[in-house]
C-alpha cells in the first residue's frame, strides 16, 4: 500500500504499461513530425490527418495512465526519443506510419501475452479496447498507402487525396 491507495496492479504489468505510455507518447511526437514534414510540402489535409492521428495518440497513454492508476499503481513519465524529421515522398510518410502502427500492435499482443501470462484478467479486459483499435488504425493507414500506390506520380491525385484526408475530424 502506497499513500493509502491498495495496489491491485501486478508489477510487470504496471512497468510494462508505463513503457507503452512512453511508446504511444512517442507515436504521437512521430506524428506531429509528419505532419510538420507534410506541412513543410503543402499537404495542409495530410498534415490534419497526422494531427489527428497525434491527438490519438497521446488520449492512448492517457487511457494507459488512468488504468494504471485506477489500479493502485504509479505513472511514470520517461524521456520521449526524438523521432524522424523528414521523408523522401508522401508515401514514404504514409508507409512510415503503416509500418508504426504494425509496430504498435505488436507491443499491444506482448501486453496482452504478459496478462495472459500473469492471469491478470482486468489488464486482458483493459487490452481488448486496443487490440480493435489496433486492427483499425492498420486498416487505415494500408488503405492510404495503397491510395496513393495507386495514385503514383499523379499530381492531381495527390491534390484529391490532401484534400479528402483534410476532412478527418477527430474521434
Amino acid at each position: 500500500m502506497e499513500g493509502g491507495t491498495v495496489r491491485m496492479i501486478n508489477k510487470k504489468i504496471e512497468d510494462s504499461f508505463n513503457d507503452q505510455i512512453n511508446a504511444e507518447l512517442y507515436s504521437a511526437y512521430l506524428y506531429l513530425s509528419m505532419s510538420a514534414y507534410l506541412n513543410s510540402i503543402d499537404m495542409n489535409g495530410m498534415a490534419h490527418w497526422m494531427n489527428v492521428q497525434a491527438k490519438e495518440e497521446v488520449e492512448h497513454a492517457m487511457k494507459f495512465a488512468s488504468y494504471i492508476v485506477e489500479r493502485g499503481g504509479r505513472v511514470v513519465y520517461k524521456a520521449i526519443e526524438c523521432p524522424q524529421e523528414a521523408w523522401e515522398s508522401v508515401l514514404d510518410v504514409f508507409k512510415g506510419g503503416y509500418e508504426h502502427e504494425r509496430y504498435v500492435t505488436r507491443r499491444i499482443n506482448d501486453l496482452m501475452d504478459l496478462a495472459i501470462a500473469e492471469k491478470d484478467y482486468a489488464s486482458q479486459v483493459f487490452l481488448q479496447w486496443f487490440v480493435s483499435e489496433q486492427v483499425e488504425e492498420e486498416a487505415s493507414a494500408d488503405e492510404i498507402v495503397k491510395k496513393i500506390e495507386m495514385i503514383g506520380e499523379g499530381r492531381h491525385g495527390i491534390y484529391m487525396l490532401d484534400k479528402e484526408l483534410g476532412k478527418r475530424e477527430a474521434d
